[in-house]
């Protein structure tokens, strides 16, 4: 079975930084694009950050300059590192892999179950 395991979000004061960080479990062969997203209560959910296996990156503009994207792919893990965080960072965080090739075949569009951000001002 494959699924993303998520960790590092929290609480934490304007100005301040957080590491997330989500890992690919699972008899996994390779693994395309890793990403994070978010959604604010309201609000759709936003592209972040994604990076591909050859570690091209995108970013969404609001976040470019103050959060960087990683990963390790002998790990199977995505890092996002979030400086400077703002009040308007606060959202739920998912983890996210376009696609990637299992022992038992192809899997497309998976996510992470979610953690909160909360940035105090």
């Amino acid at each position: 079975q494959v699924q993303l395991v998520e960790s590092g979000g929290g609480l934490v004061q304007a100005g301040g930084s957080l590491r997330l960080s989500c890992t690919a479990s699972g008899s996994i062969l390779a693994i395309n694009v890793m990403g994070w997203y978010r959604q604010a209560p309201g609000n759709q959910r936003e592209l972040v950050a994604t990076i591909t296996s050859g570690g091209s990156i995108n970013y969404g503009n609001s976040v470019k300059g103050r959060f960087a994207i990683s990963r390790d792919n002998a790990k199977k893990t995505v890092y996002l590192q979030m400086n400077d965080l703002k009040p308007e960072d606060t959202a739920i965080y998912y983890c996210n892999v376009d696609r990637l090739q299992s022992a038992w075949g192809l899997r497309s569009d998976l996510w992470g179950q979610g953690m909160q951000v909360t940035v105090s001002s």
